[in-house]
């Protein structure tokens, strides 16, 4: 097992990482059908773009998929930019019918969206799209669900399967806040309560057999954002400590998976969801086991046994997938 130093030398240097180098080759992987018996959650990220023309491929996506495997959602993840641009008018703004609501219909999705912030979501144009969010939550009669900037909950409610911690990644900016009408992130003071908040959470005994954490932010990515300096330094050795199975996370937009040997933890990263396409910085060859620039979302099935991540593009097509075992092991498919 890696050291501590080793393990962020590792990552940082962007070297190859063992294991990776041998999978083989899409093409060659057999066909992976979902369990409809399972619990199905679907994620996307940055996803509210001005232009949602590529959302509305993505959506469509999503829906012919789980009618093609005639699967009940029984959640989505809203993994953060889920408005880019104005708001106007706020909670009472029309885009929440079009690009939410419409988007993602209930008819195809009756179920809770849980939504994470991203920082287009901070931008302040000039209402604050954040608080919005958490209004629009507490109004009631909507999927959405955010009821604070970071929360816990198990799922299913039933028999839960997973405990799931939902952060806020959007810590402060070295220089202290930028002017009005940038991006805005949580104050000092917050980031230390999130944190303190996370660690104890994290302390707490679970009965579910799996843990996930999501942030908008990648800890790691081989998109142009990199690693995520903050993140590594706070979060990814709480998430060594207390063996989180997976953190979920968007911002560069593409679809990602990454390993490191020796760590519990599988990086996923599922931005395709409508915004302009990223140029990927490092290839999947040299850290991996999957990143590519394309749109898509991602599917998340659980039983008590494993946890399955697949990518899907835009056509709805398989173009990673993986099994997340309760002892931390993983296999791609």
């Amino acid at each position: 097992m890696l050291s501590r130093r080793g393990f962020l030398r590792q990552s940082f240097a962007f070297s190859a990482l063992a294991g990776f180098t041998s999978l083989p080759s899409l093409a060659k992987r057999p066909s992976h059908k979902p369990n409809a018996a399972a619990t199905q959650l679907l994620m996307v990220g940055d996803w509210g773009y001005e232009d949602f023309a590529a959302q509305s491929r993505v959506a469509g996506a999503m829906q012919q998929y789980v009618r093609e495997h005639s699967l009940t959602t029984d959640a989505l993840l809203m993994l953060g930019d889920n408005w880019y641009g104005k708001l106007p008018g706020g909670v009472a703004s029309e885009r929440w019918k079009t690009q939410f609501e419409d988007m993602y219909p209930k008819s195809a999705f009756n179920c809770p969206a849980y939504a994470i912030a991203g920082n287009h979501d901070y931008q302040k144009m000039p209402e604050s799209k954040v608080a919005a969010e958490l209004e629009y939550a507490r109004k009631g009669g909507t999927r959405w669900t955010m009821p604070s900037l970071w929360y816990r909950f198990d799922f299913p409610a039933t028999n839960p399967l997973m405990t799931v911690i939902a952060l806020d990644s959007n810590m402060p900016h070295p220089a202290g806040q930028q002017a009005k009408g940038a991006n805005f992130t949580l104050t000092p003071e917050q980031q230390a309560e999130q944190l303190t908040w996370l660690e104890a959470e994290l302390k707490k005994p679970r009965t579910t057999p799996f843990l996930v954490v999501m942030g908008h932010h990648p800890i790691f990515s081989n998109g142009p954002h990199g690693d995520h300096p903050i993140l590594t330094r706070d979060w990814e050795p709480l998430l060594r400590e207390h063996k989180v199975h997976m953190y979920l996370a968007g911002h560069d937009h593409d679809m990602q998976h990454l390993e490191f040997d020796g760590h519990p933890t599988s990086f996923v990263l599922s931005g395709g969801g409508g915004a302009d396409l990223y140029t990927l910085k490092i290839d999947e060859a040299q850290r991996g086991p999957y990143a590519a620039k394309v749109y898509g979302f991602s599917h998340l099935e659980v039983t008590r046994e494993k946890m399955t991540l697949r990518h899907m593009d835009e056509t709805g097509k398989l173009i990673h997938a993986f099994d997340k075992m309760q002892d931390g092991s993983m296999k791609v498919v």
